[in-house]
């Protein structure tokens, strides 16, 4: 049973939503803002948020920075906001998927199964301390990438350059993750797009991956290591 937590202070859109949502594998609760959801997130474990920008008590943007601090939950943003700076801000805050409204029913299920259906494949290995990567299906092993002076730890969301820490959002996460992992083959932008942002289920605007991947390769200091392959998409060059 997966259980979604509805952040919605209209009333009757949140009935709506619980209602279009519950099924037999499903359990769908609603709040009105921010600190019922805390207190809601405190007492629950919850597989899926939805989350709207313009609550009561405060600032969504803000609250999903939160989230994204202390839970590994995904989070769909469902909001009126639909000014292209909005939606680039809230993927790059690390938002799974940005919905705005009207919307179709029909579509938000579809988003809502997709980011249900994600999966993540960790696991560990070691080649002599220069470069590591492989995947398992046990969700409790760990995935680490090691590369000359860059260790990724991705089970813990532990990245280091040169033994300095590195903060990455849930976006950058998921980037480095894809790139890594299929290191030396270039990756088109829609590939990317899709595995970070939609799981094929959604657009999202390619200028917010042109800025996910600057902002990737600046705290790193990864230029000479993710490399743009024009008028295709990106490489993680490991040579």
């Amino acid at each position: 049973m997966n259980t979604i937590l509805i952040i919605e202070d209209d009333t009757a859109l949140a009935d709506g939503l619980m209602r279009a949502l519950s099924s037999e594998q499903i359990n769908a609760r609603s709040c009105n803002g921010i600190n019922t959801a805390r207190m809601q997130l405190e007492q629950n474990i919850y597989s899926l948020i939805l989350l709207d920008i313009n609550l009561p008590d405060g600032n969504g943007f803000d609250f999903l920075k939160e989230l994204k601090t202390k839970y590994d939950t995904p989070v769909i943003i469902l909001t009126a906001n639909d000014m292209e700076s909005d939606i680039v801000s809230g993927l790059e805050l690390g938002a799974d998927d940005y919905i705005t409204k009207p919307f179709s029913l029909a579509i938000l299920r579809a988003r809502v199964n997709a980011q249900l259906r994600k999966k993540r494949r960790f696991g560990t290995d070691d080649n002599n301390g220069q470069s590591s990567i492989v995947y398992c299906s046990d969700g409790d092993a760990e995935y680490r990438y090691v590369l000359n002076d860059y260790i990724f730890d991705f089970r813990r969301m532990e990245f280091t350059h040169a033994g300095t820490a590195i903060e990455l959002s849930k976006t950058e996460q998921k980037l480095l993750h894809i790139l890594t992992e299929n290191a030396g083959i270039t990756l088109t932008r829609g590939r990317l797009i899709d595995f970070v942002w939609s799981d094929g289920a959604e657009y999202v605007d390619e200028n917010a991956l042109s800025v996910a991947i600057k902002r990737l390769r600046d705290k790193l200091d990864a230029q000479d290591y993710i490399r743009t392959v024009y008028g295709i998409g990106y490489v993680w060059n490991a040579d």
